[in-house]
């Protein structure tokens, strides 16, 4: 579990396919390995991978050996999922990174799982005086965009590769003002500071982010669902329409 509050930016140094394999470098003032233990996880980009070896600087006359890189695995399901399946990802790619939250950590975003629902495709890039407004399109016909826009509304939350993020618009018609594939599409704003921390802020209309939607609304439409299917709700809407319709004279007790 994450909290969608970026930590460091990394950088992508090898590329292994077959199995897929990532390398990542992590800027040397940055404290996202100095605790760091095989089989932790974090946060890559906004899915939750598994470190599966942690490569130490050489130690000089004035350090001590540390660990700077570290490698993930990526299986089928996320390369299908996320934006490390596109052709993209290759040495020189930076990457946003967080620890998983421990319960000394500062929750200042909002419960990220690092499980990508789908990607989207940024539309448009506007600056609004010091922020940067995004609009992003998730068309229906990628892995898990036919339905996603339901659950995300305005100014609530949404992880865009792994940065808990505020929804400041949204439809689910297809992009404002183009002709073309079905979709949804959001806004959200990046204010001067969070430009400066994450790499979504540095990408171009036309490339592709990870989405997690909150999982808030997953959950309580899931019970719902359980609820009105059973029995129970079954027996409590014929009470309803028999009590309405005994006071209306059409049945009688």
């Amino acid at each position: 579990m994450f909290t969608g509050i970026v930590e460091a930016v990394g950088t992508i140094t090898h590329v292994t396919i077959n199995p897929t394999v990532l390398t990542i470098h992590t800027p040397p003032p940055s404290p996202i390995l100095h605790d760091a233990q095989l089989g932790d996880s974090i946060s890559v980009n906004g899915v939750c991978l598994t470190i599966t070896s942690l490569l130490p600087h050489p130690p000089t006359a004035h350090d001590s050996p540390h660990f700077t890189s570290f490698t993930v695995n990526l299986a089928p399901e996320t390369l299908r999922l996320t934006t490390f399946g596109l052709s993209t990802i290759i040495a020189g790619t930076h990457v946003n990174l967080e620890r998983a939250l421990t319960n000394a950590t500062r929750f200042g975003g909002h419960y990220v799982q690092g499980h990508v629902d789908t990607i989207a495709r940024i539309v448009r890039k506007t600056r609004d005086e010091e922020s940067v407004r995004f609009e992003f399109f998730i068309p229906k016909s990628v892995p898990g965009g036919d339905g996603v826009g339901r659950y995300i509304v305005q100014k609530g939350f949404v992880a865009v590769d792994g940065a808990s993020l505020t929804v400041t618009g949204t439809g689910r018609v297809g992009v404002p003002g183009e002709e073309g594939d079905e979709g949804c599409w959001f806004e959200v704003m990046l204010v001067a500071y969070t430009q400066e921390k994450i790499v979504t802020a540095g990408k171009e209309v036309g490339e592709w982010v990870n989405v997690e939607v909150d999982m808030v609304g997953k959950v309580i439409e899931k019970q719902i669902q359980e609820h009105i299917s059973g029995p129970a709700f079954e027996s409590l809407v014929e009470k309803i329409v028999t009590k309405k319709l005994i006071a209306a004279g059409v049945l009688t007790e």
